[in-house]
């Protein structure tokens, strides 16, 4: 019997997990040095969070390089990233997303649709693979850098890793959002538009989270409210989005079965259960910032894992692309408000 606790009690059966939990940890730990001086940074110049840990990020690149490291920056890439996407669930209520009547659900079906369409086929006329269209149209028609990352976590993977190109995404759709969060409230109050459509617009137009908060507010607190709402039914269509392109990505590798991503299972969980009321407010805003931290760290760690020459080389046409999908975008819910 001693010998038999004895067994049980043993670390052995724990050793592989220890193990990985060690490689992992200075890459990781790295990654969120970075991230909360990234987040330090935007509190104190109100600058995109993403953007300083992306800038961060690439200035520690060749960590990417060290053997020490580098498990920890490629969990964080990956592993983090899909438990940031998951976590955004909580943000979300059935009941808030139908307050608005049927005008953001419409705008966040037609926008997320036709911007990935527009996507494939402009990223086809200017010379790219329609896989960086469906990256590119996926990121400004959902929900700027969380929609790129969690797409690009389902693209094949190329011999080069294709961190270039996500990497080029993620700083053109936050820049973009950031120009949008300043520009977009001047034009809109100009206009015959209330305050409720501008928020709808702004929700439905803006890439980023933040920058959609910050321009809604900045309108009124009825825009505000309007916005984020709409905003977040993009950020729900993730769901949908991310499982056909897992499938189609799937069947082009000739996999029968196709499983459906853990994070998109976590992610509805979170939607379903938090429409229940059954998440306590506390836990929901703990969530929502460990979210915001996992996707921050995961950024960070995919701008150690990218160096600038590799962005040059997308070039200016991949900036055509992005700017023309966000006109896009922007023309559509223009369209759709004017006839609201």
């Amino acid at each position: 019997m001693y010998r038999s606790l004895r067994r049980h009690l043993s670390p052995e059966p724990f050793r592989p997990m220890t193990d990985r939990v060690r490689s992992v940890m200075p890459g990781l730990l790295t990654a969120v040095v970075i991230a909360m001086a990234a987040a330090f940074l935007s509190d104190n110049y109100s600058g995109p969070v993403m953007l300083f840990a992306l800038l961060l990020g690439i200035a520690f690149n060749f960590l990417s390089t060290e053997s020490a490291c580098k498990p920890g920056i490629d969990f964080a890439s990956r592993t983090v990233l899909r438990l940031g996407v998951a976590l955004l669930g909580v943000r979300i209520t059935l009941s808030d997303a139908m307050a608005l009547g049927p005008t953001p659900l419409i705008l966040a079906v037609l926008g997320v649709a036709t911007t990935i369409g527009a996507g494939i086929v402009l990223a086809r006329l200017l010379g790219f693979d329609r896989l960086f269209g469906v990256l590119t149209g996926g990121a400004v028609g959902i929900c700027g850098a969380s929609a790129a990352l969690a797409i690009a976590s389902v693209l094949p993977r190329r011999a080069d890793g294709g961190e270039s190109d996500t990497i080029f995404t993620v700083v053109m759709v936050t820049t973009l959002s950031t120009v949008a969060m300043v520009v977009y409230p001047v034009l809109l109050q100009q206009g015959p538009f209330t305050d409720i459509q501008s928020g709808i617009f702004l929700g439905a137009t803006i890439h980023d989270v933040a920058q959609v908060v910050g321009a809604g507010y900045s309108i009124s607190t009825d825009a505000g409210d309007a916005a984020t709402l709409t905003k977040l039914l993009r950020v729900a269509m993730l769901v949908p989005v991310v499982l056909v392109i897992s499938i189609l990505v799937s069947r082009g590798r000739g996999e029968g079965r196709v499983g459906l991503p853990g994070f998109l299972v976590g992610f509805v969980a979170l939607v379903i259960v938090n429409s229940l009321g059954l998440v306590p407010g506390v836990v929901a805003t703990f969530l929502s910032d460990l979210s915001r931290w996992a996707l921050v760290a995961a950024i960070a760690a995919l701008g150690m894992k990218t160096m600038l020459g590799q962005i040059a080389t997308v070039g200016p046409r991949a900036l055509v692309l992005v700017l023309l999908e966000t006109v896009w975008i922007a023309l559509l819910g223009l369209a759709v408000i004017a006839c609201r």
